[in-house]
């Protein structure tokens, strides 16, 4: 009996089979061939050459359920879904957003679903980020949300967002070929109308020219202009205004009465004007998309550096192998001049590697043997054997990818507020068009419909709700070109408002590579002993300090091991308890300390004294002195409660210094600078430095940092370089400018255009023109910030 290729059971009917890469492969329902079949129609067939074990049994379900159900298989989930504790979380692409209306809808639909923790939608970028509860929501039923409110999501994966954009330039440019022909020939018909009001032309000609103008404008409106019904009736559906519902209601209300006048030969006509709007729209809204593309195509031109295929070792033999396959433990070659396709350490050779995709910086650095290497790195010079660390989905590019797509997904205060605007303004502006029809209704019947499409179409709000994403979208993207990758978008907010900067001092101000430089032992005859006690109780330790003691590779066993955050460790070894740590936590005299001291105490007693340098990185001088320029005042709060944090803050000119500051400390002392009104961006890069990290107005990490240390940062200084604080800082206050002039421009186009149109004075052709212009003038001033 053979069994089933989708989930493993036996077959007991036959009769399901279905050909895959040339292989007829049984199945033992309709339901796993119908989930078969979906997976093979959506692209994923890989899933059967790399799932490790069969997959859960399909039922039989309705066509269009049964084109969602694979996303729910983990095995499938397993290239775009990450998990955090028990909730998961993924990056969508979404199709068929049109405004900022668009994500409002999404999201206030698919927060009704329960288990859903969070969704957030960017208009820029068409991508969604979700997080949900697995236990109470299937994937599929968010997906579903989706197609409910009339979009399509999918898991975002670059290729298929080269594919969805593709699919959309060429959907915008056969709408606006047809729309652009068509109004050409119309307006060659409307040359014959207006020539009536100079010369005499015959009756029957003029009603010719009328119905073939009609003929010409019916695809028009059917095809060309179907995407602003569609996104009209979604939001209608919901209660919701959008700007899709006024540019409708002026589309379909000129060309009904433009066909009332046709069909009973009685008032005029402006086919030339319907048709000349939609073109002038779809034009906008094609070089919005591009230019969105242009602004976000950061993050996939990052993952096209991950080569597709590795070269994978065993023994004598080498295999080319497809580089998602690379599995933790698998050694790799990586040939001079090529592409690094896992994260890993080198076991063999040293190159210089271009990391400036990952850190900013345009020279390459020196790895040897035991250093680790990136993946999208460039191996300049000489070849190297690899032991891949990390699979593909966990490497720092993937990392770096997710928290962009965060930080994108994230909306600023400004951006919530403009959002939100927008929403009241179209309210207004219907309001204010049904006062223009009134008055004109009243004063001159004839015009009063055409001066009120002139209002609706003029005043659209497009620039308005584009003014903050492309903007912020466009710093994003060069932000993280400079080597500072954002994970919460409000950093730029709060950069150009902040007042003090609270800097950590080991592994931030100074460079984390501490050296032993001196063992002061009670017994010098047992210095090397208590030198393998100190490293064995640092062992499990990865702050700075422990790395200076890391000499021993077989460290002695500790039991009980206690780490005691800001001052030190504890634990057993051969049944005698030991402490290593702070002078001020063992009650150590610290009359002659200089500089970085720890101690080591046996059963009480105090039996080594350990003395450590750690030298200032090179650009924290240069760092401070800039801050002071700026106005900034500068506190240094760090854990670290020895003489060596007086020298260094000395030596950096600090405004404030708090040493020997532990987590709970650093925490109260920011938010006691809150309680007094300063604005605090920190920097930082220990475990004992998350709290404040998560805690402050704005936070960056070191990139050479703990993960806990990142992770709870708002931004992470990818190349380890302290000024790159000044270049997030000066970008910030560009962005601030380009949105400000961006609202300026959107509003007072608005401002000035409604009279205008309002008194008669602007044709609903030029009101479709200037429209699109005020968008592309919003879009193209927010993508300078991608060459600042």
């Amino acid at each position: 009996m053979s069994a089933c290729f989708h989930c493993g059971e036996p077959v007991t009917a036959p009769g399901y089979d279905l050909e895959i890469k040339g292989v007829v492969h049984p199945f033992c329902c309709p339901g796993c061939k119908a989930v078969a079949d979906t997976i093979l129609g959506s692209g994923l067939a890989s899933y059967y050459e790399h799932r490790s074990a069969p997959g859960a049994k399909g039922d039989l379900l309705p066509a269009e359920l049964a084109a969602l159900a694979h996303y729910d298989l983990a095995e499938v989930q397993q290239d775009f879904v990450s998990e955090h504790g028990r909730e998961r979380d993924i990056q969508l692409t979404v199709e068929g957003i049109t405004c900022a209306a668009c994500a409002w809808l999404i999201e206030r639909h698919l927060f009704t679903l329960p288990g859903l923790r969070y969704v957030n939608v960017n208009t820029t970028t068409h991508r969604a980020r979700v997080r949900w509860d697995p236990e109470q929501l299937p994937l599929s039923e968010i997906l579903k949300g989706f197609a409910a409110v009339g979009y399509r999501a999918y898991p975002f994966q670059t290729h298929r967002q080269e594919e969805r954009y593709a699919h959309e330039v060429k959907g915008y440019l056969y709408r606006m070929g047809l729309a652009g022909l068509g109004s050409m020939q119309v307006m060659m018909c409307s040359i014959a109308l207006y020539m009536d009001l100079f010369v005499s032309v015959e009756e029957e000609f003029l009603i010719y020219f009328k119905w073939i103008s009609l003929l010409l404008s019916t695809p028009i409106m059917l095809y060309s202009a179907q995407p602003f019904y569609v996104g009209a009736w979604r939001s209608l559906k919901q209660g919701h205004l959008s700007m899709d519902v006024s540019v409708s209601l002026a589309l379909i209300g000129a060309f009904l009465a433009s066909m009332w006048a046709t069909v009973f030969n009685t008032g005029e006509v402006y086919y030339d004007s319907i048709t000349m709007f939609v073109f002038f729209l779809l034009l906008g809204r094609l070089l919005e998309l591009r230019a969105r593309r242009k602004a976000s195509e950061s993050s996939s031109n990052l993952a096209r550096m991950v080569p597709v295929m590795a070269t994978r070792v065993s023994g004598n033999e080498a295999q080319l192998v497809a580089a998602k396959t690379l599995a933790v433990g698998d050694t790799i070659r990586v040939l001079a001049g090529a592409t690094v396709p896992a994260d890993g350490l080198i076991l063999e050779g040293t190159a210089s590697l271009d990391e400036s995709m990952l850190t900013g910086e345009s020279l390459p650095v020196a790895r040897r043997p035991g250093e680790p290497v990136y993946a999208g790195t460039l191996c300049s010079d000489s070849p190297l054997l690899v032991r891949v660390s990390r699979p593909i989905s966990a490497s720092r590019i993937a990392q770096i990818l997710r928290l962009q797509e965060a930080a994108l997904a994230e909306k600023p205060q400004l951006a919530v507020m403009a959002d939100r605007l927008s929403r009241y303004f179209i309210l207004a502006l219907l309001l204010i068009a049904a006062a223009v029809w009134a008055f004109w209704h009243v004063h001159a019947p004839e015009q009063a419909f055409w001066i009120t499409l002139a209002v609706l179409v003029a005043t659209c709000p497009c620039a308005l709700s584009l003014a903050t994403p492309t903007a912020l979208t466009s710093a994003t993207a060069r932000l993280t070109r400079a080597g500072i990758l954002l994970r919460r978008a409000q950093v730029l907010e709060v950069l150009t408002q902040a007042t003090r900067v609270v800097l950590d001092k080991t592994g931030t101000l100074t460079s984390g590579t501490i050296r032993l430089s001196r063992v002061q032992a009670m017994q010098p005859e047992a210095a090397e002993r208590l030198l393998q006690i100190a490293a064995s109780l640092e062992a499990r330790s990865e702050h700075p300090i422990a790395r200076a003691f890391r000499r021993h590779e077989a460290p002695l066993p500790v039991t009980d091991y206690h780490l005691t955050p800001g001052h030190g460790v504890a634990g057993t070894i051969a049944g005698t308890r030991y402490r290593l740590g702070s002078a001020s936590w063992l009650k150590a005299p610290t009359a002659f300390e200089r500089g970085l001291c720890i101690w080591l105490e046996e059963e009480g007693l105090l039996v080594a004294r350990f003395e450590l340098d750690d030298a200032l990185r090179p650009d924290a001088p240069g760092l401070i002195q800039a801050l002071h320029r700026e106005g900034l005042a500068v506190t240094m709060l760090t854990g670290d409660g020895s003489a060596q944090a007086d020298r260094v803050a000395s030596e950096l000119g600090i405004d404030a210094l708090i040493k020997g500051a532990t987590p709970d400390d650093k925490l109260a002392y920011l938010k006691g600078r809150e309680a007094k009104g300063d604005i605090c961006i920190m920097v930082g890069d220990g475990i004992n430095d998350a709290p404040v990290l998560a805690g402050a107005h704005a936070s960056f990490a070191m990139a050479g940092g703990t993960d806990l240390a990142k992770n709870s940062a708002d931004a992470i200084l990818l190349g380890d370089d302290l000024t790159k604080l000044l270049e997030a800082r000066r970008l910030a206050r560009h962005t601030r400018r380009i949105i400000r002039q961006n609202f300026a421009w959107a509003l007072g186009y608005n401002l000035l255009v409604l009279p205008l149109a309002a008194s008669g004075w602007l044709p609903p052709y030029l009101a479709a023109a200037g429209m699109s212009l005020s968008s592309l003038v919003v879009v193209g001033n927010s993508m300078r910030l991608g060459k600042l």
